[in-house]
């Protein structure tokens, strides 16, 4: 298995409204990184590069060392997303959202998950539309867990949310890497906070971006 969890080499891309020009990094496992940068700048489609099934981008991008491109499919299985846009059954609790989408994942733990919600606070039997903004981000966390997430992406998981909440979440990411195999990719613009809460971060304008800086 390869040292770093995901690989960005010369990744470019073209859209409506911008380029996303020769992205390239490389994410130790194990930490927590962060893109910061104005909405519009290219983190969030950075990011749908890796979820969607069709290659939209030249360049490669690999997850443990393998071409996502190649098995995506099989890739997905090990990459968690949390984002206010990440579709759930509206209508349904928790936990049957949890009966029902977990046939899509091999190795989904039911009792991890259930474990999950009761450490974040979040009641097994809420309807998923009914819950808080900040609900929803813990119950994508504890599903995220439950299928055994290696690579955790996060798309402005914190925006909208409390102070209290956004530190809060930050300490529950530490305590669940703390015991789970788990790299994590945030995007904010939000510099402040996330340059006292992650390991590393980098800045992205324009569809391109900088280099990984030790966070402060």
């Amino acid at each position: 298995m390869s040292e770093y969890c995901l690989e960005f080499q010369n990744v470019n891309g073209k859209n409506r409204w911008f380029n996303l020009r020769d992205v390239s990094f490389k994410l130790e496992r194990g930490f927590i990184y962060a893109i910061a940068g104005e909405n519009g700048a290219g983190k969030t489609t950075l990011m749908q590069y890796i979820l969607r099934a069709f290659k939209r981008y030249t360049g490669s991008i690999l997850f443990e060392g393998e071409d996502i491109a190649d098995k995506h499919s099989d890739v997905m299985a090990y990459i968690g997303f949390v984002s206010e846009d990440n579709q759930f059954l509206p209508d349904r609790s928790a936990l049957q959202n949890a009966k029902s989408l977990s046939c899509f994942y091999d190795d989904f733990d039911m009792e991890l998950y259930k474990k999950m919600l009761d450490k974040l606070g979040v009641k097994a039997g809420s309807t998923y539309h009914k819950m808080s903004r900040g609900e929803k981000i813990k119950m994508q966390l504890a599903f995220a867990i439950a299928h055994k997430s290696r690579l955790l992406l996060m798309d402005e998981a914190t925006a909208g949310l409390d102070p209290v909440f956004r530190i809060e979440l930050f300490k529950t990411l530490r305590e669940m890497m703390a015991e789970e195999d788990i790299t994590v990719l945030m995007t904010s613009h939000n510099m402040s906070e996330i340059e006292k809460n992650t390991d590393y971060t980098a800045v992205m304008k324009d569809g391109r971006l900088g280099e990984f800086h030790e966070s402060v």
